[in-house]
């Protein structure tokens, strides 16, 4: 199997969560926000910093300097000290922001260290600056279709289409948000929180923990307090806050379940058609017997694509590849499944690799027979990948995470309203998708969710080098999922015959340019222990696109591990894969075997074996008590969480 590269940065963490983890974070390593202080206060200084601290580079370099509020207490009421430190080492403060602790200044390269060293520093990260466009609009193709214009009246008359997600409504599952931060405001000012629900037992609302904000605003966020940069894929969205995870991002599986209750008694209402669980557990039965795949299920059939992620838990301590721990409720079929793509802060999709830390499938809840022998799902997930590390996105006021890992901050010089930060991993690479999914609802209302997974999937890129069990059917291409969707006929129905043309007009190129770089779809689709290829996929319509099926069902598997076309769900045009395949960067059927798919089946996938000959199969597994918590992965202590391959997301 051909590796990634990887470019490596020393002390990022990806923190897990389980369940909650962080998902987290990009957080800084080495053991926490207030680690034992390095010489020179080298653990004080951000890694774009230290890098330069190092380098022993001239000039001068705008910077944010925290500062211990006991600082403020102590110095008279005051940080003229800290003021004249800064003057002492040849710099100039530029902004003085008593109420937020912090100073922005500008100092001498070579005087990082020692001002690092000062006590009454907490933190010094750089002042970065904010770009004019969104990083995720542009990667990912969204920012290339957000407006259409339109010829109508045998081209007499042009009209023009906002692609934005509204009249659309995005359920959040997570740790609540803040309602007040301008990132989810309108043109006019008003809020786009439709309703806030509180089901953890602490009557708020809010977001204390700080995940669920930042969630919300990578796939609905306006973009506003940076001018509209950072902005959202579906900035335009009606947003439903459902607050099950606590003030320490920890939950319950009864609390998400009363969420996704909800959700089921309120969509229409609230015009929810997306509901977004950057959440998790682990997978330890199967996708038939879990209660939150079973609630997922019953959303899909209902009418409402449900976004998963898949877990945080991509690598061992020893930083081998793990293989099986897609977290739950990631490992229901019906989901869509999202993993973490890098994409180290360009625009340009060819430098993207997969980030380590991405859980890999197969999928491992199982069952247990009369015999004692575990039977395991061993389903091929994630569906897709998405750009989810060191995103950008709002930070609710006073939240945990930030308080906890303040080298986090994207721009702390802003008030509390407008405040940014980065987090990492797969609760930020679905959120990414998603507000896709809210972008091709509202081009064509009538697709269905099974539709709609289909569509994510045909556009999407397949990653050089990353296998089926890594990336699906490759990184989300929103630009050429809407420009399909909007090709799709709106009067498909469960009577619409199989082979029916499924657009409205001739087969689109499956190319998609964007940001100068043109490749090809993968034309492909993850089906349960396989996956299936074609151009009848996106021109013929298919009888698992009809509403309440599941894609799936587009295979017959028998005994000895076979797997073939079901002739009543798909036309024969359409081929189902032997192999699971380490991409060669071009269709999603194309590249280097790794296994036999069959093997999925029936095959040599026991606990702790060895997978595919460059990693292990993760272990069966037991529930840690914690319940469910954010970013989908067990919290570990902290030595285990350096992540390797995450650069900064903004240029």
């Amino acid at each position: 199997m051909k590796a990634g590269k990887h470019c490596r940065l020393r002390g990022w963490v990806y923190t897990a969560c389980v369940t909650a983890a962080l998902c987290l974070f990009g957080a800084a390593a080495g053991g926490g926000a207030h680690a034992a202080r390095g010489s020179g206060g080298a653990s004080k200084l951000s890694p774009e910093l230290l890098a330069l601290a190092e380098g022993s580079q001239s000039g001068s370099v705008n910077v944010i300097v925290q500062y211990n509020d006991t600082a403020r207490r102590t110095l008279l009421g005051s940080v003229l000290n800290l003021v004249g430190i800064v003057t002492n080492l040849g710099g100039r403060v530029t902004r003085n922001l008593v109420g937020l602790d912090v100073l922005a200044a500008r100092v001498p390269a070579n005087s990082l260290r020692d001002l690092a060293a000062r006590s009454e520093v907490r933190y010094v990260s750089p002042d970065r600056a904010l770009a004019v466009s969104g990083h995720v609009e542009t990667t990912t193709g969204t920012a290339a279709v957000r407006t259409q214009t339109n010829t109508t009246l045998l081209g007499l008359l042009q009209t023009t289409t906002t692609f934005d997600g509204a009249g659309i409504g995005i359920a959040f599952v997570d740790s609540g948000l803040d309602a007040g931060h301008e990132v989810f405001r309108d043109a006019a000012g008003l809020s786009r929180v439709a309703a806030s629900v509180d089901f953890t037992g602490e009557g708020r609302t809010d977001d204390p923990f700080g995940h669920g904000t930042h969630v919300a605003s990578i796939a609905a966020g306006s973009g506003k307090p940076s001018n509209g940069a950072y902005g959202g894929v579906a900035p335009a969205a009606k947003i439903v806050n459902l607050r099950v995870l606590n003030s320490e991002g920890k939950g319950t599986t009864s609390a998400l379940l009363a969420a996704l209750d909800w959700v089921l008694q309120n969509r229409a209402f609230y015009r929810i058609r997306v509901v977004n669980l950057s959440l998790g557990a682990p997978a330890v039965d199967t996708y038939r017997d879990d209660p939150a795949c079973e609630a997922v299920r019953r959303l899909v059939a209902a009418g409402v694509v449900v976004v998963a992620a898949a877990g945080n838990d991509g690598k061992g301590a020893a930083g081998q590849k793990v293989y099986g721990a897609i977290h739950s409720p990631g490992h229901e079929p019906s989901a869509v499944t999202v993993g973490a793509a890098n994409s180290f802060g360009t625009n340009a999709r060819s430098d993207d690799v997969l980030t380590t830390y991405s859980s890999r499938g197969p999928t491992r809840g199982f069952w247990t027979d009369d015999s004692g022998v575990r039977h395991y799902d061993n389903l091929v997930k994630p569906d897709l990948v998405a750009p989810g590390n060191k995103l950008v996105g709002a930070a609710a006021p006073n939240n945990a995470l930030l308080a906890g890992h303040p080298e986090l901050n994207a721009d702390a010089s802003q008030p509390p309203s407008r405040r940014m930060m980065y987090l990492s991993g797969t609760s930020m690479s679905a959120p990414v998708v998603s507000g896709a999914a809210a972008l091709l609802l509202q081009a064509n209302p009538n697709l269905t969710p099974s539709l709609v997974k289909a569509l994510l999937m045909l556009t999407a890129q397949s990653v050089y080098g990353a296998n089926t069990l890594e990336q699906g059917a490759g990184l989300l291409n929103v630009e050429g999922a809407l420009r399909l969707a909007r090709l799709v006929r709106t009067d498909l129905s469960s009577q619409t015959p199989l082979g029916a043309p499924l657009l409205n007009s001739g087969a689109p190129v499956p190319q998609s340019t964007v940001a100068g770089e043109t490749f090809w779809w993968s034309q492909g689709l993850v089906l349960n222990h396989t996956y299936a290829a074609g151009s009848d996929l996106y021109t013929l319509y298919q009888k698992v696109y009809a509403p309440g099926a599941q894609l799936g069902s587009g295979v017959n598997e028998g005994a000895g591990g076979t797997q073939t076309l079901n002739a009543t769900m798909m036309t024969g045009g359409v081929t189902v894969g032997r192999w699971l395949l380490t991409s060669d960067g071009s269709t999603m059927a194309g590249g280097t075997p790794v296994m036999d798919a069959s093997a999925l089946l029936e095959g040599p996938l026991g606990g702790d074996g060895v997978m595919a000959g460059d990693g292990v199969m993760s272990g069966d597994g037991v529930m840690s008590g914690d319940g469910i918590m954010a970013g989908d992965a067990n919290l570990r202590a902290q030595s285990t969480l350096v992540e390797g391959d995450e650069t900064p997301c903004m240029k």
